[in-house]
């Protein structure tokens, strides 16, 4: 296809998806072709009706890399990637406005709708995400989910050079997860971010953004994140938060690594949450004992048969779970195990 078919099937696919009112195709083909550096334009009519937009996208970044657009490089292509989908992305307070507005009929559609987006832009890597292998394993423990995440593109040797003489002052973004990452254009060393969008939410008074993993392990891959900048916080206040979330999507679960930064790959530099719709084998693992406390008579307490130490709390307390949990965290920050 030619690049004036190419810009063509992409405006049409737009329209077809609903990402795209017609009456901002001319708007979108110029802001297209600044972006391709290209300063003549003829709609061709393409018969072609195979290919998805995404298909299209990948033959834009090919004539970008041949006609020297960009480098032929994994961080030149996403900025650029990004840049193109953000076109056909509505701005942030639109993508909130309609949230909050399906929000109010039901928490589901909200994020079903927000989801959906986010594949269709191309802001969640759904083709890299079909990489990944999964498979489950009967243990003596039950049945035990195994992933390898192939998803996140390998950088080629003229890439890692590059990066490491890339200047190291500049920190804005400050890192992956904070709030200016929405919408940035992104560079050799951080991700392009032109199409990311941000849900705006309250948590008990304080402003927090729920957004999804580009890279996603599991179905529906979200983010909650402080839109203050600090560091965070596994405590008390952090499950006062959690429960908060769910109680606003109660069909996600959400979760909070480890305040430790010896464990996994977690950015313990900015207070933020993981969550999704999903459900993982240790929900349905068996008690090894129960047990209960004195001052919380309405939390379900006992250890979980798991390959790790695990001790579950149930309630529908909000209350008495909360504290249950804090005693829980405060016994296990003292515990020496000489």
């Amino acid at each position: 296809m030619t690049i004036n078919q190419l810009i063509t099937s992409f405006i049409q696919k737009s329209i077809e998806i609903g990402d795209l009112d017609p009456l901002d195709a001319v708007y979108t083909v110029n802001k297209l072709l600044s972006l391709l550096d290209l300063e003549n334009y003829e709609k061709e009519v393409v018969n072609k009706e195979n290919l998805s937009r995404l298909d299209i996208l990948d033959a834009l970044l090919e004539y970008a890399v041949e006609n020297n657009r960009i480098e032929d490089m994994t961080a030149s292509r996403d900025v650029l990637s990004a840049e193109i989908m953000d076109l056909v992305t509505p701005r942030p307070s639109e993508v909130n406005e309609t949230f909050w507005k399906n929000y109010k009929k039901s928490p589901k559609l909200a994020t079903d709708t927000f989801f959906s987006r986010s594949k269709a832009n191309n802001y969640i890597k759904t083709r890299e995400i079909s990489k990944n292998i999964a498979f489950a394993y009967e243990s003596d423990f039950g049945e035990l989910e195994i992933t390898i995440n192939l998803s996140k593109p390998e950088k080629n040797p003229k890439e890692i050079a590059l990066q490491a003489k890339a200047k190291k002052s500049v920190n804005y973004p400050s890192n992956f997860l904070v709030v200016e990452n929405e919408g940035f254009k992104g560079h050799l060393t951080h991700p392009g971010r032109s199409n990311h969008r941000i849900i705006r939410m309250d948590l008990a008074g304080d402003p927090w953004g729920f957004q999804y993993s580009p890279y996603a392990y599991y179905n529906e891959h979200s983010i909650f994140l402080s839109i203050e900048h600090r560091p965070m916080n596994v405590g008390p206040e952090a499950i006062r938060n959690l429960l908060e979330i769910i109680s606003q999507f109660p069909h996600y679960f959400v979760g909070s690594n480890a305040g430790l930064p010896i464990v996994g790959g977690s950015i313990l530099s900015h207070d933020h949450y993981q969550g999704g719709n999903y459900d993982f084998p240790i929900q349905e693992a068996a008690y090894t004992y129960k047990f209960s406390f004195e001052e919380f008579t309405e939390v379900e307490a006992g250890i979980v048969e798991w390959p790790m130490s695990v001790i579950r709390l149930r309630s529908r307390n909000r209350d008495q779970i909360s504290k249950a949990a804090d005693k829980v965290m405060a016994q296990w920050r003292e515990y020496k195990d000489e």
